[in-house]
């Protein structure tokens, strides 16, 4: 059987957990057709991934299914040859490949990967294995033209990572004997060696003001968006990733990870990056919002230890949200604070809050606090960082500071 068109191999976690090929027929009898080396890579792959999902986060599976099943589908499709006898010449091709990938291994929206029909799981369509889309902030824009796909360097870096992890796994199974990606990667052409000056993705003061407004004029006017300010005042305030707002399968925020010391001040404690448990300090400031979302529930001023209320609450059914869900929440009051001050400033002003995303206002937070001059070592451990060099880097940039300071000085004579 000839096969050009590419196709998904791995469901979400749960259902690779419980796959059987009688589930997937098409794909069963895919694998029949085809050499034998097609249906033991599927395996390995499959271990490997189920080997990630048990241990890594869901974002994580799907970022390494992605690489994997792209992966050996070139291998299978294009290059035509067992991945435990590719070299380093031929992972530099793979990356020529995934610079500029054929207009048919290009979609231009999210899609599953497997349907449900007459019980049974078929492949979709619609699904590939690379996407393109249009940036935030240029939603307007509806035209896509597949030929100008390019993965930015961050893209390039998590595929080589991705990768080697695999292989690496595969090495320690004694599947493959080494690892041509780890050779392939210092060689590849496609790579920048960046050494720019970094700016932080975030908001300026007004920028923030009119998103916290709007969020305020929001809850004030209708009761159901208490919810969208409590979630920007997390976020922006508490330093936190969505994530950490987050239903996830492994940690469920609760009212009760708030609590309060024997001094008096207040805690969140947070499941965070990395499987790892923080406590991040509650300014007094936050409190009212924190109040006044739990009065909309019907809950008390403020919360106990033992308060096993959900911490973002679904207005329909019951648990936690979902990254996605918190996402739309947010997004909801972006788009009504850049209309507003797009209005009042004029475009170029609005333009930031057209392009932020949820993570943004964890840096507004973090960059005003070290601008109020709070020691940067307590925004670190608040952010969640190993090293304070960390949170320097991203937001200090002291040596940079320094650099510029000096760099005022020179004369043209």
């Amino acid at each position: 059987m000839a096969l050009t068109k590419p196709f998904p191999l791995y469901p979400t976690y749960s259902e690779l957990c419980e796959f059987n090929f009688d589930d997937y027929p098409k794909l069963n009898q895919l694998f029949g057709s085809q050499p034998d080396w097609w249906l033991e890579h599927f395996n390995w792959g499959k271990q490997y991934l189920e080997y990630i999902g048990r241990n890594k986060s869901p974002h994580t599976y799907d970022r390494f299914r992605n690489e994997v099943e792209r992966f050996l589908l070139w291998s299978f499709l294009e290059k035509q040859k067992p991945i435990d006898q590719l070299r380093k010449s031929d992972l530099l091709e793979y990356a020529d490949f995934c610079w500029l990938p054929p207009i048919s291994w290009i979609g231009t929206s999210n899609q599953e990967r497997f349907k449900m029909l007459s019980g049974y799981f078929t492949a979709n369509e619609h699904w590939a294995p690379f996407k393109i889309q249009v940036p935030k902030g240029q939603k307007e824009q509806t035209e896509l033209n597949k030929k100008k796909y390019r993965p930015s360097q961050q893209t390039l870096k998590s595929m080589f990572t991705a990768i080697v992890v695999f292989y690496n796994y595969l090495m320690n199974e004694e599947l493959c004997l080494g690892n041509p990606a780890q050779i392939a990667k210092k060689d590849c052409r496609h790579f920048i060696i960046d050494a720019q000056v970094k700016e932080v993705n975030r908001l300026n003061a007004s920028q923030w003001e009119y998103v916290l407004d709007v969020a305020v004029n929001m809850a004030d006017e209708d009761p159901i968006y208490e919810r969208n300010l409590f979630v920007i005042a997390a976020l922006k305030t508490l330093f936190l990733r969505i994530s950490e707002l987050s239903e996830r399968p492994n940690w469920s925020p609760v009212m009760g990870h708030f609590w309060l010391d024997d001094d008096e001040n207040w805690w969140l404690k947070v499941f965070g990056k990395g499987r790892k448990l923080r406590d991040v300090t509650v300014p007094l400031d936050f409190l009212p919002f924190l109040q006044r979302y739990r009065f909309s529930r019907d809950l008390s001023g403020l919360p106990s230890h033992n308060d096993n209320s959900v911490l973002v609450e679904k207005i329909r059914g019951q648990g936690g949200m979902s990254s996605r869900h918190l996402r739309r929440l947010v997004q909801t009051v972006f788009d009504q604070a850049y209309e507003k001050m797009r209005n009042a400033e004029g475009e170029n002003k609005a333009l930031r809050l057209k392009e932020a995303t949820t993570h943004w206002l964890r840096h507004t937070g973090a960059s005003m606090e070290i601008e109020r001059g709070r020691e940067l070592k307590d925004v670190s451990e608040d952010l969640g960082h190993a090293s304070m060099a960390t949170t320097d880097t991203i937001y200090v940039q002291t040596d940079n500071k320094l650099r510029a300071e000096s760099g005022k000085k020179r004369k043209v004579n």
